[in-house]
């Protein structure tokens, strides 16, 4: 306070200064608490802070004039903050990155240019990953990191690709220090490669101000990956094309659905089960007609058609197993099983347990198993992980509690 005090009479009263004999015995200084100071915005956040700075009466006996002044140093000092977080802007950002699941998938043809048309409901679930993004100094690479063995983190990464895609379009100069935080398993046909170059798209958008359209957005990633432009819709959409078309639908499956994903260890290759596809033995119910049927009537097994398990299950045998064994298992607590995408994901819509011999048998011992329900976003917003979830594991519990042989993830509702 005394040097508060110093510096104020030195800046406030120079024609005392400039007469100390005169300013000698004649002023008196009182430092008060100012008054507080009223809420201020910092960056993103509001908070109220205290004021710092002093209220100082200065009077002159003689002269029986009087000089006060308030001079708050709080406020001044958020003021300046202010301003260098206008200029900063954001250097680091950490998003949730769900996957899908396909409720049917319908293959309708096959286009000249190799690929398959499809016709599809997609909708996010409640697994994801997290990706923690931070500006790098550097102008010239980018840097990941993740915390499962086998994911790539050179420019092959489906994150990498749309950093780059991002930076062709817009012209901008911003790369990043990513860490992949992965709980979605790969090769499952979740989209999880998918979902993380979307989720690296809209942050370097945020990075740059978002300067670039949600639309154009969608429709750049479709230039990477056929399944990317879905995740920006807001979470339920009727896809078409490659899977590049995207018609948001009006009533999402209920966020109160719950389900249980089951995955082997083994992985489809998604060429490998397109190879075997075989357009003459797929469905031929309308998808349109699927789609009227779960957005007025809900899920039924006969709705949850996916034309890619017949070929799926040449491919991975003990995945046809699988399904036909939790069916088998199913007292009533599932409205529908099926494969997600191209596998090797099994989905039981109605509730978030697996059939008791996914614990019990030692087939099934490494096998991947998730509680998840459906999830979608506010335009203008990013998905949002659920407020809370817990893995449990069988480390967790006593040696002699088998109810959790396998790793799950358990997601609370809100």
């Amino acid at each position: 306070m005394a040097c508060s005090t110093h510096l104020l009479s030195q800046s406030l009263y120079p024609s005392q200064r400039a007469n100390p004999a005169a300013a000698r015995g004649q002023l008196r200084f009182q430092a008060r608490p100012a008054a507080a100071s009223p809420s201020v915005r910092l960056g993103s956040g509001t908070s109220r802070r205290r004021s710092l700075g002093l209220r100082v009466t200065a009077s002159a006996e003689q002269g029986r004039r009087q000089v006060e002044v308030e001079y708050d140093l709080q406020a001044k000092f958020n003021k300046l903050a202010d301003q260098i977080d206008q200029n900063a802007g954001i250097t680091r950002l950490n998003l949730f990155s769900p996957c899908k699941i396909n409720v049917f998938l319908r293959i309708t043809g096959k286009r000249p240019d190799g690929f398959h048309d499809l016709a599809s409901l997609f909708h996010v679930i409640s697994l994801g990953d997290t990706i923690k993004f931070s500006l790098s100094p550097s102008k010239s690479k980018d840097r990941l990191s993740t915390n499962v063995a086998g994911v790539p983190v050179d420019e092959s990464n489906l994150i990498i690709k749309a950093l780059n895609l991002y930076r062709k379009k817009t012209g901008t100069d911003n790369f990043f220090w990513i860490h992949l935080d992965k709980k979605v398993p790969t090769g499952a046909g979740l989209g999880g490669g998918s979902s993380n170059a979307a989720t690296a798209l809209w942050a370097a958008n945020q990075f740059s101000g978002c300067i670039a359209s949600e639309k154009e957005l969608q429709e750049w990633s479709g230039e990477i990956g056929s399944d990317i432009p879905f995740f920006f819709s807001q979470g339920a959409a009727y896809c078409t094309g490659r899977g590049e078309i995207v018609e948001d639908i009006r009533n999402p499956l209920p966020a109160n659905l719950p389900m249980v994903l089951v995955k082997p260890p083994e992985a489809c290759s998604t060429a490998e089960v397109y190879k075997r596809l075989r357009l003459e033995h797929t469905s031929q119910t309308d998808p349109l007609v699927l789609l009227k049927e779960i957005t007025e009537n809900g899920i039924s097994q006969d709705v949850c058609v996916n034309d890619l398990e017949p070929p799926a299950f040449e491919v991975l045998p003990s995945l046809k197993r699988l399904k036909k064994r939790i069916i088998a298992a199913n007292r009533g607590d599932y409205d529908a099983v099926f494969m997600s995408g191209s596998g090797s994901t099994i989905v039981g819509i109605g509730s978030p347990d697996p059939p008791a011999f996914v614990y019990d048998d030692d087939d099934y011992k490494d096998t991947f198993v998730s509680e998840a329900c459906f999830l979608t976003r506010n335009e203008n917003e990013w998905y949002r992980e659920p407020i809370s979830s817990k893995i449990t594991s069988k480390e967790d519990l006593p040696p002699e509690d088998t109810a959790y042989r396998k790793h799950q993830v358990w997601i609370l509702q809100k």
